[in-house]
């Protein structure tokens, strides 16, 4: 997945483990999204590029905070489609 696809999700969960007080790293990063730890650790990067993600404390900066905050109040469609189940023909 795209660091533009992740992003919107790798902010909402730093977001949320931020308001809670809890402390984040990549591997909670990877459980929460349910994506592969390079993909996630791509989007941290170019977050943390454009300024939106401290990479050393894996926190927001202000204005990651506030784009993060935009994300929050809206619900994200999830990130895989559900699977159908094919039935065997009898």
């Amino acid at each position: 997945m795209t660091p533009q696809v992740l992003a919107p999700y790798v902010l909402s969960a730093l977001f949320a483990a931020q308001v809670e007080g809890k402390s984040s790293s990549l591997d909670t990063l990877v459980e929460a999204i349910k994506v592969r730890r390079g993909d996630v650790r791509r989007t941290v990067t170019a977050l943390h590029r454009e300024g939106l993600v401290d990479v050393r404390t894996m926190r927001l900066t202000m204005l990651g905070f506030g784009a993060a905050a935009m994300f929050a109040s809206q619900k994200l469609a999830p990130l895989r489609r559900p699977q159908k189940v094919v039935e065997a023909a009898a």
